[in-house]
């Protein structure tokens, strides 16, 4: 059997102003739902669209309350472990393809 991965992560739109945290199991799928905006919602509405952080998991309880206690953080929080692993709030969906 195929392990399964969830994701927890971080995307923004363009001008990097917007942080938006969330949980999937595809990551690939996902930012793609956020780029086509078929739905409307915050990510749609604020042109969410850039991957710039993620962490992979085996297990769904543990991405969502890793979700859950970066959504707590504050922006400060949230940009500093951003530049953790990508300083310059590249589009890593772009680089993972």
């Amino acid at each position: 059997m195929l392990k399964k991965s969830y994701f927890t992560y971080i995307a923004t739109n363009p001008h990097n102003t917007v942080l938006y945290t969330g949980v999937t199991n595809n990551l690939t799928r996902r930012l793609y739902e956020h780029r086509q905006k078929r739905i409307f919602s915050f990510t749609a509405r604020y042109n969410v669209r850039k991957l710039v952080y993620f962490e992979e998991y085996s297990d769904i309880g543990e991405a969502i309350a890793r979700e859950k206690q970066i959504k707590a953080g504050s922006r400060r929080k949230k940009l500093a472990l951003i530049k953790s692993i990508n300083p310059q709030f590249e589009d890593l969906l772009v680089k993972e393809a």
